[in-house]
């Protein structure tokens, strides 16, 4: 199995649970502007982001939630080995809308919101 990111949340924003419950997790790494900490979850990598980016088919598993990526945008990846940074989409699209955006199937929102937790693994990895 190559790992393209295995991730640790250490924190998790006032306003996440929102994002979540539609589908949607924003990463920023430790250190992200205060601003930008209320609505993402902050990790800290344990393992990579490898130079490749994860291609459609590759999981993404958030403690006990898993998804396949569908899509990957152009500078999406780029954003996660600069500064940790993307918006995951749990919406099952075949393009990413937005450069910084990389999509996966769709999860329930509650089961995402609950595994969202300090302390949990995010990996993606084929």
């Amino acid at each position: 199995m190559m790992v393209f990111l295995e991730t640790r949340v250490t924190e998790i924003g006032p306003e996440v649970a929102d994002l979540a419950e539609g589908g949607v997790l924003i990463l920023f790494a430790d250190g992200s502007p205060p601003e930008l900490a209320e609505v993402s979850v902050l990790h800290r990598a344990v393992q990579g982001p490898g130079d490749d980016a994860p291609s459609p088919g590759a999981s993404i598993t958030i403690g006990p939630v898993s998804a396949s990526v569908t899509a990957v945008g152009a500078t999406a990846w780029s954003k996660v080995r600069e500064i940790g940074h993307v918006v995951i989409s749990f919406n099952g699209a075949g393009e990413a809308e937005r450069p910084g955006e990389i999509c996966a199937t769709e999860v329930e929102g509650e089961k995402l919101v609950a595994a969202l937790q300090p302390g949990a693994t995010i990996t993606i990895a084929a």
